[in-house]
């Protein structure tokens, strides 16, 4: 068994871990962290949890989680992430972060769009914790960086393209739509329901701070600089993020091409499922799961494609690849504890 610490429970992401971890079979959770809900149990602060989860919530002691927890998950706030993640190293524990402290490989990018790094000597050790890209390396890893939920459905949309060189990459553009949960649990005018109910709006156009982690992944997967223009949307639904992304295809490039590329690059990746002839997903087919679903369609028109894909920015954009990177870590199967199939309707 897999002794397990969830620091920072008391958000989205952390009752999200929990709900997949109480039932995943080789997890014992040992710890569960609160600030601002220390000493009670979480079942009181999470009824979902109630007679299942009996832990109640501490203040973070990296010295006591770190002799208990073979695995810590650090679902906090950026910046409060890199105070804690150094010390739950140096006790031997395997971190998986899920804040954006450790997903941007250039210190300088980082302190550019967020704020001066404390830990930087890690940003080389931390790998990249998208399981459908960079396994190998996240089976050897003790510091994954959780992908955000943006970057992953733009990453997972469009890779088999960059990968072939099928498209114009300078001609991508990225239009994605998001639940009101991607905003956190925390009181902001911008996501109470009378502000959000109804409604329907693009936020943070030209400056998402998910914009250089998307390119860093992108360029890597393209083998040169990629840059895009992204713009998100806040949707009035509770989760799901639907992504739309455009581009220029190559000369001689046709759908018959397109698909057998991607069949043949997710044939073996349990979590991405392929909509066939040109079907389109939609975020009400997956909650609550840790699938991505793809699927696209070539204008002939204008010769771009455009590729769809929706996941559930909780489970596939949060906890759920979260736990499928501990799975990869620990050398178990992938899925173990995340055959959970989709909410509906």
């Amino acid at each position: 068994m897999m002794k397990v610490a969830v620091v920072g429970a008391s958000g989205y992401t952390g009752v999200e871990l929990l709900r997949l971890l109480v039932r995943h079979p080789q997890v014992e959770l040992c710890s569960i962290t609160s600030r601002q809900y220390e000493g009670m149990n979480i079942a009181e602060v999470f009824p979902s949890l109630a007679g299942l989860v009996a832990l109640p919530c501490s203040q973070v002691d990296v010295k006591k989680i770190g002799q208990e927890a073979d695995f810590v998950f650090t679902a906090l706030p950026h910046k409060t992430a890199m105070e804690v993640v150094p010390g739950f190293l140096d006790q031997g524990c395997k971190v998986i972060d899920l804040s954006a402290d450790y997903r941007l490989r250039d210190v300088d990018v980082y302190e550019t769009w967020y704020q001066k790094h404390t830990s930087p000597e890690l940003l080389q050790d931390a790998v990249y914790g998208l399981v459908e890209l960079y396994r190998d390396d996240i089976a050897a890893a003790r510091l994954v960086a959780n992908p955000g939920c943006y970057p992953t459905s733009v990453a997972l949309a469009v890779t088999p393209l960059l990968r072939e060189g099928l498209i114009d990459h300078r001609t991508l553009v990225v239009d994605s739509k998001s639940g009101t949960s991607g905003a956190g649990r925390s009181a902001k005018t911008g996501s109470l329901y009378c502000e959000v109910n109804e409604g329907f709006k693009a936020y943070s156009v030209g400056n998402h701070r998910h914009t250089p982690e998307i390119e860093q992944t992108l360029s890597e997967q393209a083998g040169e600089s990629v840059m895009i223009n992204f713009t998100p949307h806040l949707l009035p639904v509770n989760r799901g993020i639907l992504t739309t992304c455009y581009a220029q295809l190559n000369e001689g490039v046709d759908f018959e091409q397109l698909n057998n590329l991607y069949e043949g690059f997710y044939e073996d990746k349990p979590f991405v499922r392929l909509f066939p002839g040109g079907q389109l997903p939609n975020v009400a087919f997956l909650r609550g799961s840790n699938y991505a679903d793809l699927g696209f369609v070539v204008d002939e028109r204008t010769r771009r494609v455009i590729v769809v894909s929706a996941i559930d920015n909780l489970v596939k954009g949060a906890a759920g690849q979260a736990v499928q990177n501990m799975n990869v870590m620990a050398g178990c199967d992938e899925a173990l504890g995340l055959d959970v199939v989709p909410l509906f309707p």
